[in-house]
């Protein structure tokens, strides 16, 4: 599918136009949200709210939206985070381990957390891998992940519903 509509470009938004000086570049997903420049507005505080630091690691946060974004097949998100994955210390060869879903190479969190990302992303649910995660993580952090996995799939499924593509290197 081809986007059909059209991007807003900086000179239409000064805060489309800021958050773009400050990343050094393009960024279609933020051009399209700014269709809605409230939401946009809102949206980029509450992503990095749960996306900073917090109770979770850094390394886990990129696993967790990488294992949904793969899930759905979003090559916006999966783009993204594979760069800030590689940030986080996740290998090449991690992050094909995760893309086929080679979970031996993770340690026991790790694994609960990926684990958990898949079935909730598939089954909007999460009746198999809980038990796992409570074992693994304490509350705050469990909350922190759910909501990396929530945010992944509203941004995966606005990427894929628009048709958004990664930007060019």
């Amino acid at each position: 599918m081809a986007t059909a509509i059209k991007l807003i470009e900086p000179a239409q938004s000064q805060y489309l136009a800021e958050l773009e000086r400050k990343a050094n570049r393009k960024n279609s997903f933020f051009r399209m949200m700014a269709h809605k420049p409230e939401v946009l507005k809102n949206f980029v505080p509450l992503y990095g709210s749960i996306m900073g630091p917090g109770a979770v690691e850094r390394r886990i946060k990129e696993l967790v939206y990488l294992a949904a974004s793969f899930a759905n097949e979003c090559a916006y998100c999966t783009a993204a985070h594979i760069t800030s994955a590689k940030k986080a210390g996740v290998s090449e060869e991690e992050i094909n381990a995760l893309q086929t879903e080679q979970n031996q190479f993770f340690s026991g969190p790790e694994r609960a957390a990926i684990l958990y990302s898949r079935e909730l992303t598939r089954e909007v649910a999460a009746n198999e891998t809980a038990d796992e995660l409570f074992e693994q993580f304490n509350d705050e952090q469990i909350v922190e992940i759910t909501l990396i996995i929530s945010m992944a799939n509203f941004t995966n499924r606005f990427n894929n519903g628009l048709g958004l593509k990664p930007e060019e290197e």
